[in-house]
């Protein structure tokens, strides 16, 4: 099945990419940049033409900034073959689908669709993933795409344009608007927002965080979900209005107003427990992971760095509030906390088995009459990690039966005292070495 990506050397557009791929489609990029390089480096194929390639097509994916989709779509669908598809990315779902519904030949089928999430992202697994669906007009294509978001553990909600907008409004005009304008007033005051970690509670913590994730994206993309919405404007109205109320509350001192207004909107709210709950738990496990690295100090661990998904693994050398070094090989790494996760002791040793030149070491023995060489096998192979056990060899030998067990030795073990342990354990257990 043949996929289209315009706008593919986007971010997003290089999310998906990988994404189709990997499920076996033969994928094809295009973008305004004509970054050949992206799609050599993703092993996808590309076109600076897409004129060309839309034509021949299965699925087409608009992938570019919300302002020019409209348009995007205008020129791209009476191009696309019958009984294909013509999805789009974008944040917002009424001008596409209303573009789409306007433009799209009425043999090719169209769905808008919104990921609610980033290209950091390592898989679907648990995203919430929107489709809005217009009647009759995406009947045969529908079931697949659900379909393919399903087998990826993706969470799929399905609702009309209108009821998407409308939502996210809120879910993303909202809450995008009151993190911008809390790093703008840090920055108007001329706040030390590195300085003020030093006096920070959790919870100040996170919130400097997810201040600092959406101030670090693209601008561009952030003023277009704000100013393409129209639904945007009327939610800014009002919250600047509770802004100013608050603060008048608190200019006259008025205790009792504050808190009667602060239970209204937990009343609202609904099961604050919860999410006192959640939040606990988000800190413990922020808490816990810090706690981790100091104790690891000295000690190797693997660290994967969550936006260039490399692993590094060598030696805790220190940990402070937001950075550890790591001492990989010959050289000093500095990483910081916010952007790794500590590897499990299995992803760590997988890593290590894939990455690491193993050792192989034979070991000939013969064995007691009554003894299974498989059970003798199974024992071995549990004793060490890192260290992997097969039977390659046995045979009847005059002095009785005899077989020969394989060590595959991961490469950052001593191979040569892993083999003097699994002698002795063999000859604990009645064999004799075949010299």
């Amino acid at each position: 099945m043949k996929i289209l990506i315009i706008g593919g050397t986007g971010e997003m557009g290089q999310w998906f990419a990988t994404f189709f791929k990997k499920r076996g489609y033969e994928v094809w990029l295009s973008g305004r940049s004509g970054k050949m390089e992206v799609a050599e480096r993703l092993g996808v194929h590309f076109t600076a033409d897409p004129d060309t390639v839309i034509p021949t097509c299965d699925i087409v994916i608009i992938s570019v900034p919300i302002n020019i989709t409209p348009t995007i779509i205008a020129q791209t669908a009476p191009k696309m073959k019958k009984g294909s598809l013509l999805m789009d990315l974008t944040s917002l779902k009424k001008k596409p689908v209303e573009a789409m519904k306007k433009y799209v030949p009425e043999n090719v089928e169209f769905l808008g669709t919104h990921p609610m999430f980033g290209p950091s992202i390592p898989s679907l697994q648990g995203q919430t993933f929107i489709l809005t669906p217009v009647e009759d007009r995406c009947e045969q294509w529908f079931d697949h795409i659900f379909n393919l978001l399903s087998e990826e553990e993706a969470s799929i909600e399905v609702i009309t344009p209108d009821e998407h907008d409308h939502f996210v409004s809120i879910v993303q005009g909202l809450t995008h608007f009151a993190y911008i304008t809390i790093g703008a007033t840090m920055q108007k005051l001329d706040f030390d927002v590195k300085g003020s970690r030093r006096f920070m509670s959790p919870v100040y913590d996170i919130m400097l965080d997810f201040v600092g994730r959406i101030l670090g994206q693209n601008p561009e993309l952030y003023a277009l979900i704000q100013m393409e919405n129209p639904e945007v404007i009327p939610v800014h109205d009002i919250f600047i209005e509770q802004c100013k109320h608050f603060s008048s509350m608190v200019r006259s001192h008025d205790t009792g107003q504050f808190c009667e207004e602060m239970k209204a909107a937990a009343l609202h709210f609904g099961d604050t427990p919860s999410a006192l709950r959640r939040s606990d738990k988000l800190i413990n496990s922020k808490v816990a992971e810090f706690e981790e690295l100091v104790h690891s100090t000295g000690h190797e661990k693997g660290l994967l760095h969550i936006y260039s998904r490399k692993i590094h693994v060598g030696i805790v050398k220190k940990v402070t509030s937001n950075s550890v070094t790591l001492e990989e090989g010959k050289k000093e790494l500095q990483l910081k906390i916010g952007n790794i996760r500590i590897l499990s002791a299995d992803e760590l040793n997988r890593w290590k088995e894939n990455k690491l030149k193993p050792t192989l070491r034979d070991i000939s023995v013969f064995i007691p009459h009554s003894a299974r060489p498989f059970t003798i096998q199974q024992i071995l192979d549990c004793r060490i990690d890192g260290v992997k056990v097969e039977t390659i060899d046995t045979y009847l030998h005059k002095r009785g039966p005899s077989a020969t067990f394989r060590l595959n030795i991961r490469g950052d073990l001593d191979a040569c005292e892993i083999h003097r342990e699994m002698e002795d354990l063999l000859e604990g257990m009645g064999c004799s070495l075949r010299k």
